[in-house]
């Protein structure tokens, strides 16, 4: 018998502010965040290493970023991957801000670094 491949699962973990994505029931990532006024600061996106490889982190920002939008967000991408998601994917450029040294500085103080 063969294994059939699972449809991968986002969910939004908002007590632990991030985006988690499920293969077979098990967290494979996570894209993290914090929210400033109406601005989803997405500032870390880890695939773990099991699950490398399956564009799973390109299915993860691309549902977040989706959320984003319905929720009536705006995105501010200081995390690498999603602002070279970003670039490659503009029907998201309408909603996205640019990152600034005043956000960097929030972020850092909001996560004690």
């Amino acid at each position: 018998m063969s294994e059939q491949p699972t449809t991968p699962v986002v969910r939004r973990a908002d007590a632990r502010h991030r985006y988690e994505i499920l293969v077979d029931g098990e967290r494979a990532g996570l894209t993290a965040y914090r929210d400033r006024d109406d601005r989803r600061v997405f500032f870390h996106t880890e695939i773990d290493d099991a699950y490398a490889g399956r564009g799973l982190a390109s299915v993860l920002v691309e549902q977040a970023l989706t959320d984003v939008r319905s929720a009536g967000l705006r995105i501010v991408p200081v995390c690498p991957y999603v602002a070279k998601f970003l670039t490659k994917h503009q029907e998201f450029a309408d909603i996205t801000d640019p990152v600034t040294p005043e956000v960097v500085q929030w972020l850092d103080a909001r996560l004690g670094r």
